[in-house]
């Protein structure tokens, strides 16, 4: 199937791990140019290398996105280099699972307010788009209650904040989407960590997945991707889990 996305330019968020990294590949796998950032150079440096190889244009910085100044600067850097933005994906999230004042903080600057910004920064060159698209990163989190307190409300409000965005720039042409992950395995993840260090966690959750398994990136990436592409052009406005049915609640 043909995602309509050659020569397209995208920009993902926390592109060099993970989902951010699968999601990255996806969009170079259907021949778009992509801008990433994360915030190790030398894995910055490695995912552009791999990108190019592909055959499409790669530009990877190293960016902090709670700092919004210098989020704000990339987005402009990468649509100069690469002329134009037709795909956001606000990919990055803290991970502050925790209750305590800090971790309401990280969760609210990083995955709610990383996205408002790169939203914004991002408007003027997706309304020079002919298919333009903004897809965020949620979680199931952010629809079941379960032990991760801030994070989970986080995500929650940025579902809430993606149909928001999908009604109000529906007359200009630009969908919104919201893609929520279940439990996805990687190395170097969270669960990587919590089946090493935190078994309990680790095993209660994986007895939770009815498929009997944790999803994978390239699961997650791919559904980013087509949302995101200009065969979805009929999409906006939905909040898509990728979870394997963990998640028992119904979506009417």
């Amino acid at each position: 199937m043909d995602l309509q996305l050659r020569g397209r330019r995208a920009l993902v968020t926390g592109g060099t791990k993970g989902i951010g990294r699968a999601i990255v590949d996806c969009f170079a796998d259907e021949g778009a140019d992509v801008a990433f950032c994360a915030r190790t150079e030398a894995d910055v440096i490695a995912t552009a290398k791999a990108v190019e190889e592909k055959g499409v244009r790669a530009f990877g910085r190293t960016v902090d996105v709670g700092d919004g100044e210098a989020l704000k600067a990339w987005v402009s850097e990468a649509a100069d280099t690469l002329g134009g933005l037709d795909a956001v994906v606000a990919n990055v999230s803290a991970l502050s699972v925790g209750a305590a004042e800090e971790n309401w903080q990280a969760e609210f600057n990083v995955d709610l307010m990383h996205s408002v910004r790169l939203v914004e920064a991002a408007m003027p060159h997706l309304e020079q788009s002919d298919a333009a698209s903004i897809t965020l990163i949620s979680s199931v989190s952010g629809r079941d209650i379960d032990f991760t307190a801030a994070y989970g409300v986080m995500k929650g409000a940025l579902i809430v904040y993606g149909h928001s965005l999908a009604y109000n720039l529906a007359p200009k042409g630009i969908r919104a989407n919201v893609v929520s992950p279940g439990n996805t395995f990687f190395e170097g993840g969270f669960w990587d960590y919590a089946k090493q260090n935190l078994p309990d966690i680790y095993n209660t959750m994986m007895g939770l997945n009815p498929t009997g398994r944790f999803g994978t990136p390239e699961e997650v990436g791919v559904a980013v991707v087509f949302l995101a592409s200009p065969l979805a052009s009929r999409i906006t406005g939905t909040n898509l889990l990728v979870d394997g049915c963990l998640g028992k609640g119904v979506q009417f």
